[in-house]
């Protein structure tokens, strides 16, 4: 569903994501990790179109992101990291807007848009101003402007930042629901717990390059550590690698 091939890109000398080769199987949910400035983001913008590589292709249901952008992006839903909104609209009409970019029937527009309202308990404010909500409140619309199509791919990046842990506890059944019904998630975290609960598969990824990806178990056998994701990232990507190290840092605090 998703697969890419010696995927780059460059900014200046800087390989921000480097000879990336990854396949992503329909239903899969899967998680990106890394540290901060890994590529991630990166990655995420270039598969979703927003971005051009420098070389390599991605594919989303066979379509080049490139190639076949318009007709790649009518099957993809993106979350970004920080909500992009239009302000002076309301969410009931920001998502009829999205929906109707989106060609939907506006029988089921409406109907679907409700249901994602009662889902997310925005009601009250469906028909205030965006720019009078809250962050929460902003990612939740975004959420629903991003599914309100049915993507039969999903790219989530930091999924949960600002979300209450109500939020978070709906938006990790829906997504999980959503891969159950076939649908293919690409999500971006610094949450390490949360990918552990969620994913199928994860991906590593360190200075632009990946690093490691599998299953728990695999990412287990190839790290040599057993016990939480969070031991065994640190231990791929080298963070705290030399416990002497640390331990004369933490002296110095």
């Amino acid at each position: 569903m998703i697969k890419t091939v010696g995927l780059c890109k460059h900014f200046g000398k800087k390989k921000a994501v480097q000879n990336l080769n990854l396949e992503i199987k329909k239903g899969e949910f899967f998680t990106f990790l890394g540290p901060n400035a890994a590529g991630k983001t990166t990655t995420i913008k270039m598969l979703t179109g927003l971005l051009k590589p420098t070389s390599g292709c991605a594919y989303v249901k066979d379509k080049d992101i490139q190639k076949d952008f318009l007709e790649a992006k009518k099957i993809i839903g993106y979350i970004p990291d920080t909500p992009f909104l239009y302000d002076k609209l309301t969410p009931r009409e920001f998502v009829e807007l999205v929906g109707t970019l989106y060609g939907l029937e506006r029988g089921y527009l409406l109907e679907a848009a409700q249901d994602y309202f009662d889902f997310f308990s925005l009601n009250e404010v469906a028909d205030i101003l965006i720019e009078n909500l809250s962050h929460g409140l902003q990612q939740r619309i975004v959420y629903i402007a991003a599914l309100i199509h049915r993507p039969e791919v999903i790219f989530i990046d930091e999924p949960l930042v600002g979300l209450d842990p109500h939020s978070i506890h709906l938006i990790k059944r829906l997504l999980k629901k959503r891969t159950s019904q076939g649908t293919t998630i690409f999500m971006s975290t610094h949450i390490l717990s949360i990918a552990e609960e969620l994913a199928d598969r994860i991906g590593i990824i360190d200075k632009g390059e990946m690093i490691a990806q599998g299953t728990f178990d695999e990412l287990t056998k190839t790290s040599g550590v057993s016990g939480k994701l969070e031991d065994i990232f640190l231990k791929l990507t080298k963070a705290l690698d030399d416990e002497s190290e640390f331990s004369n840092f933490k002296d110095k605090i």
